[in-house]
């Protein structure tokens, strides 16, 4: 639940038993004291996770949000570096952006999430975009939007040079996966990937369930 009271926010988990009582609470409290109608709030998706769960109170969301071009959490994924350029504590888990380079042969696997929305702007170079509607070449500018529902695709750079993407997730939650599996790096730091034992690719497979993920062999698609 996100609470919205002169400007600031704040979050934490409640049953269901507790969402009914603030409710009712709140309902009354518009009747008897409207002067208290600055309070607000909405509801999180109950698997919603932020990457400091200790940031209880966040800024106003009314203030715009400045990220400078070198700033924000950088990490290795599998080989792509990612970097969090915004996160859910910051949006109140609406959605989430993450500035992707992603080196030759780089790129995730065949995978799912039915419940979130995952869409790509290409700023430079190309990636193969595969699905199971097909396969697509996304060159300079294209835009992608995978919807909710869970389609199993993955994006492959079979390119020479390095592809620059711009991934947007709504709900926020993939920055918490990524932030998990990877490996902190200095900005613009590319780093090869690590050896995927069969020990590797099972956590990942755990860490990616627990985000309401699904990942498949990598030739599920073909």
């Amino acid at each position: 639940m996100l609470f919205v009271l002169d400007g600031c926010q704040c979050a934490f988990p409640l049953d269901d038993c507790s969402r009914i009582f603030i409710i009712i609470f709140y309902r009354l409290t518009r009747l008897i004291r409207p002067e208290y109608c600055g309070l607000d709030f909405v509801t999180l998706p109950r698997d919603t996770t932020f990457a400091n769960k200790s940031n209880i109170m966040r800024y106003d969301n009314k203030q715009p949000i400045k990220v400078g071009p070198e700033d924000g959490m950088t990490i290795s994924v599998v080989g792509d570096t990612y970097r969090i350029l915004i996160s859910g504590p910051q949006t109140g888990g609406a959605f989430a952006c993450i500035d992707m380079i992603v080196p030759p042969g780089g790129g995730p696997g065949p995978h799912a999430h039915p419940d979130f929305e995952e869409s790509f702007y290409v700023v430079e170079g190309e990636v193969e975009v595969n699905s199971e509607s097909g396969r697509y070449i996304a060159t300079k500018g294209s835009f992608i939007s995978i919807p909710k529902g869970g389609v199993v695709h993955g994006f492959k750079n079979k390119s020479e040079t390095n592809a620059h993407l711009l991934c947007t997730v709504v709900p926020a939650g993939l920055e918490d996966f990524f932030a998990e599996i990877g490996q902190p790096v200095k900005f613009g730091e590319l780093i090869p990937p690590p050896h995927f034992d069969e020990e590797t690719i099972k956590r990942i497979e755990n860490i990616a369930e627990k985000y309401g993920q699904k990942v498949f062999p990598p030739d599920y698609l073909g």
